[in-house]
Order: structure tokens, then sequence, then C-alpha cells
């Protein structure tokens, strides 16, 4: 009932929306209603343990019949479509690789919008070009839904403790109703603006991680070859002004850390594919924006070779290996 009489305020407020809000409003603060889950990959399916971990009932789907399996296996229900979801859940999440794949999950035969709900709040943590995005806002605006964009920073680590961080874009009097669900998936919910923008933002610092990683491989390889131990080295960069996330927190050489994809021969993490994916979507948007972006290209172009040379599935630090191989060692 609370969630209803605050729905009605919220309606009064914003009468003259072109969708109406004050639906999506008054479940910010609902009880734990079935939320929807949509991708149940390796950052998907965490995202949505957490979730039931949280108290939320949870209606999930996949393309891979395993991954609903495992999820049904600790307590959330599995359908078989998108549809399906969008008719028992009026708030869902979606995680998915790839632009054509949201647009499929959302606008295609079986899609969300093809049974969804007037006022449900669709959050979408893929990283996809901005643009599309907002095609997926249009279209839902058009159905009576709001879709915000919520791309996550903290890889799969992150995931499983609930510690990623969420950039989110959209209508700004709906944050509090996505934040309500991302704080049990993320330590850290940013608002950026528009929709759009949580994607702008995410685009940013994976092209940033990306020069980053392949500066820190570069690094560690020249002092090993000079001589240096890698541990040592490590150390000194890290108490030193060339000190980052790659070089504190995932260091890509095999045996300075543990607990990190270079310490299994680069299984898990966030892989190489995954990593040239984002960079073209920074590619195409600097291209759109005419953006100087000479290292973020470079990286592209070296994570796209990666790709080629049997690196498609290994994390993207395995950079460091791949230089090792390059120079015939």
């Amino acid at each position: 009932m609370a969630a209803l009489f605050r729905g009605s305020r919220n309606l009064l407020l914003r009468w003259n929306k072109h969708v109406d809000l004050a639906f999506v409003s008054s479940r910010s603060m609902a009880s734990k209603t079935p939320v929807g889950f949509i991708g149940l990959g390796n950052m998907g399916t965490p995202m949505a343990k957490n979730l039931l971990k949280n108290g939320y009932p949870v209606i999930a789907t996949d393309v891979f019949p395993e991954s609903r399996k495992e999820l049904q296996d600790t307590g959330a229900q599995v359908v078989d479509s998108p549809a399906e979801v969008a008719e028992k859940a009026d708030r869902i999440i979606t995680m998915l690789p790839s632009s054509p794949n949201v647009i499929e999950v959302y606008t295609g035969p079986n899609g969300i919008l093809k049974k969804v709900k007037k006022g449900t709040l669709l959050i979408d943590s893929s990283t996809i070009d901005p643009a599309v995005s907002k095609e997926m806002a249009l279209a839902a605006e058009k159905m009576g839904a709001v879709f915000m964009d919520a791309p996550v920073s903290g890889g799969v680590g992150a995931a499983s403790m609930a510690k990623l961080t969420f950039m989110v874009g959209g209508v700004e009097e709906e944050y509090n109703a996505a934040q309500e669900l991302l704080t049990c998936m993320g330590a850290n919910v940013v608002y950026c603006g528009q929709v759009g923008t949580g994607q702008a933002a995410k685009i940013c610092n994976n092209m940033l991680l990306a020069i980053g990683m392949i500066g820190t491989a570069e690094t560690m390889n020249l002092g090993i070859r000079l001589g240096l131990d890698p541990k040592l080295l490590a150390k000194i960069l890290n108490m030193s002004s060339g000190r980052c996330w790659s070089s504190d927190t995932y260091n890509p050489v095999p045996g300075v850390m543990e607990g990190v994809p270079s310490a299994n021969n680069y299984q898990g993490g966030f892989g190489t594919t995954l990593m040239a994916k984002d960079l073209g979507l920074a590619q195409n948007t600097a291209t759109n924006t005419k953006t100087p972006i000479p290292l973020g290209s470079l990286a592209h172009q070296i994570f796209r070779v990666m790709c080629s040379r049997g690196y498609a599935n290994k994390d993207f630090s395995s950079v460091f290996q791949f230089l090792r191989e390059e120079e015939g060692q």
C-alpha cells in the first residue's frame, strides 16, 4: 500500500511526462517484488545471485539452458524468453554481450517490449554503443516503460562480491528506483546524466584500462629483461608515480599476485574479445565525435591482433604473454 500512495504522489508531481513515470517511482521503495534478469553469463549469474541473497525473487532467462539451470538451483524462477520475463516482472535487468544482443532481447520477436507492462523499469547493464541505448530508451518509452543504461566496472570478482561500480544514465527521477536494485550488486552507483551517459563513462573507463594494462605489461617485461625481479619491480611501481590498477590490483605477470587471471593461465576475468569489443565502441564514438584517440586506437589494434592469435578467450591481461611471444621468448 505504501508503494501505491507514493505512486499517487509522484503522479500528481509529474503528470505531464510522456511516460507515466509514477508507476516506476512507486516501486523505488516497494517491498521485494520479483525482479527480471536476462543474460546469465560470467557477470550476469553472480549479479542475479546477489539479488537473491538480498531477498528479491528473481525471474530469469538466458539463451544457454545450463546457465538457466545454475540460477534455478539457487532459487530463481526460470522462463524461456525475455517476453515471458516481461510478463512476470515490472523491474528487469539485462546483462548482454553486445549491441546486437541488446536489440534482439528488447525488440526481437520474443523480446521484452512485446510483453512489457506500462511503467516497467528496464535497466541495461551491458556495455554497448550509447546510440543503441538511446534507441532502446525511445522504443521503451513508446510502450510506456522506462529504460536506463547502467554498465558496470569491476569484473567477475567484483560481481561475485557485490562490489561493482554502476554508471547510470537515464531519467533522473527514476535513479532512486534503479539504485535500490543496483546497490544489491555493487559498492558504487553513480548517476551520470541522461540515457547513454552511463555507456559513455564505461567506454572511457575501459579505454584507459586497456591502455594502462598494455603499459603495465610493457613496463614489467622491460624490467624483467633488464634483470629485475618481477615482484620487486611491481613493489617499486606500486609505491611510485607509475602505480595504477593494472599494476597493484590486477598485475599481468604470472607469479606476482595471487587470485588474479595471470596466476591461473589467464583464465576467467575479462576476456580479450570483450576488451576488443569495448575498444571498438570507443573507436566508433571517437570517429563520430571527431575525437583523437591515438593510444586508444593502437590498443584496439593490439587486442584485435591478440584475438586472431589465440588469446580471444583469455583474460585481457594476457597482453603480457602476447608481448613475450612477440619478442620470441
